[in-house]
């Protein structure tokens, strides 16, 4: 199986590699961070068929279009790249217009850069797995995640129409909603994370969704269903809870 996997210098991205890593996989591992890259092609190159790496900033379109049009055949995508604001989850801070747009180019608008070439790729040759790393968080806005939560709430719906789209060409479109997992992007985080995760546990929920081809899998179970419950609490009560914990 040939694999796609962004954001894979590190963390979830990283893992997903180390895990997918077996004698019959080909890697295809792309992120902007090009000594980790090679460091983690070194580390792996022995496990499997073959890795290749693409470094590359996922907001810089052109370039990573052109990076995608030389690729000529894939079974997989993990579109796993994302970022949030470096504010340690503090409410009160406002995010600058420059902060909010590289947030959303990163979590939502490469997505799109990369499927505006692969998708045809699938089309044609009727196969191919989409899979959409989204959050518990795009379920629940909280101040501090305001940002982040709405371009994975955008996230969740674009990954819908995809699906709806083209189910009929074969293409198994798969999202994935995790709650916190240890990862450079939880690292900055100052408040208390519930329910946190290891990496290799986490990924490893992960793989098993996708292997069971899991249209939506939101996971920790149980911090799903308290989100859940939130959700359908009256909307003063839901505003006097989010409040008591901010």
């Amino acid at each position: 199986m040939k694999i796609l996997i962004t954001g894979a210098s590190s963390g979830l991205g990283a893992e997903l590699a180390r895990q997918y890593a077996t004698e019959g996989n080909e890697l295809v591992l792309l992120a902007r961070r090009e000594d980790k890259l090679y460091e983690l092609r070194k580390e792996l190159y022995e496990q499997c068929k073959s890795v290749e790496v693409i470094v590359v900033d996922v907001t810089e379109f052109k370039t990573l279009q052109a990076k995608m049009k030389e690729i000529d055949f894939l079974d997989m995508v993990i579109l796993n790249a994302g970022v949030s604001l470096g504010h340690g989850g503090n409410p009160d801070d406002i995010p600058t217009i420059d902060e909010f747009k590289n947030l959303f180019d990163v979590n939502i608008l490469s997505n799109h850069a990369i499927l505006e070439i692969l998708l045809p790729k699938f089309v044609a040759q009727k196969s191919g797995k989409i899979v959409f790393i989204s959050s518990l968080a795009s379920l629940f806005s909280m101040p501090s995640s305001k940002v982040y939560s709405s371009s994975k709430r955008a996230l969740n719906a674009y990954a819908e129409g995809i699906r709806y789209k083209y189910n009929r060409d074969g293409i198994k479109v798969i999202n994935i909603l995790p709650g916190f997992i240890k990862s450079e992007l939880t690292d900055k985080n100052e408040f208390n994370m519930p329910f946190l995760l290891e990496t290799k546990d986490g990924v490893s929920r992960i793989i098993k969704a996708i292997q069971k081809e899991r249209r939506v899998y939101a996971f920790p179970l149980r911090f799903y269903l308290i989100i859940q419950l939130l959700n359908i609490l009256p909307s003063f009560l839901r505003e006097k809870i989010v409040n008591s914990i901010n």
